[in-house]
């Protein structure tokens, strides 16, 4: 039997038995991967954001096979047809709306009134206070060593700011990676963390083996933060490709942007008026200029080209800075049993017995007694 505090409000709120979510990672968190969590006691969350309206609802089908455990799907809350993506979850009676940018007030309540629980993404205080007053039922707060689009803020700093400013149930993301950190993370009030980078390098992860081992052989300071892949700071490993396309001029990067942004419209299925809508939308919400906005299909086509066909050389890959501290590739049921033992252990340690000590005494300034 675990340690009581292991079992959080987030497990009463997902149905899990820990507090741990696999983050729903573009290429990455397909049914295999998802369901794989799910069964193994976690939050497994499909990546819905890459797919189609049809590939949803098949990707959800392909979970459910897999696994009767409640699993959650991510979408990206500025998409033009949020609205009609978020119907599918509602039809198919998806546990939980995990959006990666908050959607409006209009379709988070559509979701909740549907019994559904939502669970926006942020990386800013105002941001949680934002969805709270929404009626968000949790939010994952993500620090600035996380991977993918992040802030500078770090989890340390960011957690306990946005746990004293909002009601709501915290979930904590950015370099948790193991039991030290779950415990961590409770300590500072939250009620599990969320971990993509270490659940993309699983045995149960998808993505193709040899971009696993590049992960593998980096250290801590291998990833860089940069916008000139769609706009907005993102983490990454630092590669060849990455070093060119920092390097590059605006001209040759527009010309690879509107190459994927051609590229992803035929694999999304998005209409252009649809993606002309979307990037109006960014434009307005983000403070993007126009070559931003045709940059922003670098990211799902450069994922995809790492992630799905293999090429590091051609794709990027999103990470974040615990990649570093990773060595292997356990199944998702050894990770997180090893995660909840291990958390165990530390809660034990430090929860024992042990007999009361008087303080010492303080000590002045100048080095003498008080």
């Amino acid at each position: 039997m675990t340690h009581p505090a292991l079992h959080t409000p987030l497990c009463e709120l997902l149905g899990v038995r820990y507090p741990i979510v696999q983050t729903g990672m573009g290429w990455v968190s397909g049914p295999e991967l998802t369901a794989a969590t799910a069964r193994a006691g976690g939050l497994g969350i499909l990546a819905g954001a890459t797919l189609s309206p049809d590939g949803i609802r098949s990707a959800i089908h392909a979970v459910r096979e897999r696994t009767d455990a409640p699993f959650g799907v991510n979408l990206r809350g500025d998409s033009p047809d949020v609205a009609e993506r978020a119907a599918i979850l509602i039809q198919e009676g998806v546990r939980v709306a995990s959006f990666a940018l908050a959607p409006d007030e209009r379709v988070l309540r559509t979701l909740k009134d549907a019994g559904l629980v939502v669970v926006p993404s942020v990386g800013a205080r105002r941001h949680a206070e934002k969805v709270q007053a929404w009626g968000a039922d949790a939010v994952v707060v993500q620090g600035g060593e996380g991977g993918g689009h992040t802030g500078s803020v770090p989890t340390s700093i960011l957690l306990p700011q946005v746990v004293d400013a909002v009601d709501i149930p915290v979930v904590a993301a950015g370099g948790f990676h193991d039991g030290r950190g779950l415990v961590a993370a409770l300590a500072q009030g939250a009620v599990g963390i969320a971990m993509g980078t270490r659940f993309l390098l699983t045995s149960d992860s998808t993505v193709p083996e040899a971009v696993k081992a590049e992960y593998l052989k980096r250290g801590v300071a291998d990833t860089v933060v940069t916008p000139v892949l769609d706009g907005v700071p993102q983490r990454v490993l630092r590669t060849e490709l990455v070093d060119r396309l920092v390097a590059a001029g605006p001209v040759a990067r527009s010309a690879r942007s509107l190459r994927h942004a051609v590229a992803f419209r035929r694999m999304s299925g998005l209409p252009w008026s649809a993606m002309v809508r979307q990037g109006l939308t960014m434009r307005r919400d983000h403070g993007l200029g126009w070559s931003q906005v045709l940059m922003a299909a670098n990211t799902p086509m450069m994922l995809h080209a790492a992630m799905v066909d293999g090429r590091v050389d051609l794709g990027t890959l999103a990470a974040g800075q615990v990649a570093g501290l990773i060595e292997d590739l356990p199944s998702c049921a050894e990770l997180i049993d090893r995660i909840v033992a291990d958390a165990d252990a530390v809660l034990r340690r430090l929860t024992a017995d042990t007999p009361a000590v008087d303080a010492p005494a303080p000590v002045s300034p100048a080095g003498g007694h008080r």
